[in-house]
């Protein structure tokens, strides 16, 4: 077809308004202030109120707005959610932290090859289970190892985050973008992938992908100085409420200071209901209820309240009271990181109910590099948080450390022990069982992982708070926005169109330029959107570019999968490199460094690989 003929026959009405509202779509989804859930809402809503006032009719079907809901109940999605539940499991249970354990000891013996260890580890787990719980488990370990072996956590972090998705790439269950290619190619009864049926090109490229993240990437990252990899103890502000026992030995400042020492340093005491502020002067009284500012490390703050016998105070006198406190004994502080996506940034405190949610009891706040001291009139819950801030807290030390498995907030305190419950070895076992009956071919995917989270469930692995958790609203609008975008295409003509424009701008090529070509227009895209809307409008084109060429279609198909995990060059591009970007200090700049010679990387190879694995004769 000429561009003449493309110009004179466009796509009919209803195939050119998903067109534009595809296009609006991919608009929305590369908004940074917006959403992405809330974008794909609106583009769901649209399409469906859009076909229910106005169907489409073809070939003696009708296709209507509530067609588009199937997308909720595809298989696809069920297995996507089945398997961010499972992977909860292991995260809550603590079954992959002895593993985080051995890698930091690791580090510090011999830091080059364990970095290998680190990349070749992620990629291996992100090909049976969701890469984010993977990242959130690897981040405070590398950001523990960067500061006790004064190396920059900004060399070794974006390596990680890519390498998860390099592995994501290898297996029909790594990523929800696969499952999404499979499910559709499924759907339209052109092709069937089994999970490793495509782990060899995977594995071929991905190798090169490995081995340019452990030799070359860290030496092209610059240095970042950020909240996570200070060489120095970071410096709290933070009050110590003085109670009856604490006024019993010492009533005047003058005795407290002599007993507390040189190092000990009062900046203000605050008095009363009132916060009436006294100077401390030597001859100054100190009085039960008094509340001294005082900055210092952690572990000085907590020494201090000890010494005193008084209680490190969080504006909140319930919160302090000896009857909820547990013993000091029990008790610990941690710091935790507020990263781009957490339910903190630009929330406060109180918005969020932390305290009741967590059980935890927030001290103090670290912002920009220096102690962040808050007014008399307003109190640290009710300051707005911004991405970057480390709030220091206080908890009983095995909420602590279920707050570290839950995986939702980075917990950045490395002294508390690692968990492993009793459950841990039942939840890996499971999760081993659940890949193992669907690449047998006993069970299909999306049945396994019903089957073993129901396991999960009965044996005591998970709590149905945790499924509640592990499902991300995000995916599950994504996915199936993604499906119903996908459905209209195909069913409306709009797929036919769009594979016509393709084959007229690779005209004259052969099937091995352009399947190159459609490698790199899903790199490109996904950088762009949402790496499933890259896959699922991409699957039928692959089909019908296959179709036109008179070709199967797997090496097409597997040309978009791979191409739309090519989520290296944009920050915004996937979660877990917001994670890694907040962790790491990057910029957008450095994203565009080292992820686009990965993808040019991944494009070559994957371009020379798949024609080798797939002919086309």
């Amino acid at each position: 077809m000429t561009f003449f003929e493309i110009f004179l026959h466009p796509p009919n009405h209803h195939a050119g308004l998903v067109l534009i509202l595809t296009l609006f779509a991919l608009f929305l989804f590369s908004r940074d202030n917006l959403p992405i859930e809330t974008s794909a809402l609106v583009v769901l809503v649209l399409l469906i109120v859009g076909f229910e006032l106005f169907p489409y009719q073809a070939n003696n079907e009708i296709l209507r707005g509530i067609d588009f809901f199937h997308g909720f109940g595809h298989e696809a999605l069920i297995t996507v959610t089945a398997l961010m539940v499972a992977g909860q499991s292991l995260i809550r249970t603590g079954a992959l932290e002895p593993l985080g354990y051995q890698l930091a000891h690791s580090w510090v013996k011999s830091p080059k090859l364990t970095l290998l260890l680190t990349l070749v580890i992620a990629a291996f787990l992100s090909a049976f289970m969701n890469n984010t719980p993977i990242v959130i488990l690897l981040l405070p370990i590398l950001v523990g190892v960067s500061l006790k072996t004064a190396r920059p956590a900004s060399a070794v972090l974006m390596p990680m985050g890519f390498a998860t998705l390099l592995g994501g790439m290898s297996t029909s269950i790594g990523t929800s973008t696969n499952l999404l290619v499979v499910g559709v190619a499924a759907d339209l009864g052109v092709a069937h992938f089994e999970m490793f049926d495509f782990v060899l090109p995977a594995v071929m490229a991905g190798s090169l992908g490995i081995l340019y993240l452990w030799l070359i990437a860290p030496r092209i990252l610059p240095i970042r100085a950020t909240p996570l990899s200070e060489t120095s103890p970071r410096i709290f502000s933070a009050e110590i409420l003085m109670t009856e026992e604490s006024c019993k030995e010492q009533s005047q400042l003058s005795h407290l200071l002599k007993k507390m020492g040189s190092d000990f340093n009062i900046i203000r005491i605050t008095r009363g209901q009132n916060n009436k502020v006294t100077v401390p002067l030597p001859d100054a009284k100190i009085q039960v209820g008094d509340r001294l500012l005082i900055r210092d490390t952690p572990n000085h703050l907590f020494d201090y309240a000890k010494q005193l016998k008084g209680r490190l105070y969080s504006g909140n006198l319930r919160l302090t009271d000896p009857k909820i406190l547990k013993e000091t004994a029990d008790q610990q502080l941690a710091e935790i990181v507020v990263v781009p996506g957490s339910l903190l940034a630009g929330e406060t405190l109180q918005s969020i109910r932390f305290a009741a949610r967590y059980d935890l009891i927030t001290l103090a706040l670290h912002r920009d590099g220096k102690p962040f001291q808050t007014s008399i009139k307003r109190r640290l819950n009710e300051i707005p948080l911004r991405v970057g801030d480390v709030l220091l807290v206080q908890g009983d030390r095995t909420q602590i450390s279920k707050v570290k498995r839950q995986g939702d907030l980075l917990v950045l305190d490395a002294t508390t022990d690692i968990p492993h419950t009793k459950n841990a070895p039942r939840s890996l076992i499971i999760m081993v069982a659940i890949i193992l009956f669907a690449a047998l071919g006993w069970l299909p995917i999306s049945v396994s992982a019903i089957l073993g989270v129901t396991v999960m469930l009965t044996c005591g692995c998970l709590k149905w708070r945790d499924v509640g958790q592990a499902i991300s609203p995000t995916v599950i609008l994504i996915i199936v926005t993604s499906l119903a975008l996908g459905n209209a295409l195909i069913k409306t003509g709009g797929t036919d169109y769009l594979v016509h424009l393709f084959m007229f701008m690779t005209d004259g090529l052969s099937p091995v330029f352009i399947l190159s070509a459609l490698i790199l227009v899903m790199a490109i895209i996904t950088n762009i959107v949402s790496n499933n809307a890259a896959a699922v409008i991409g699957t039928p084109i692959a089909i019908g570019i296959a179709q036109q060429l008179e070709l199967p279609a797997e090496a097409f198909l597997l040309a978009v999968l791979f191409g739309a995990n090519m989520s290296f060059i944009t920050p915004m591009s996937y979660k877990t490199n917001l994670l890694v970007m907040g962790a790491g200090g990057y910029k957008f700049s450095d994203f565009v460094r080292v992820g686009l010679p990965l993808t040019l990387i991944l494009w070559l190879a994957f371009s020379i690989i798949l024609p080798w694995l797939y002919p086309f004769s």
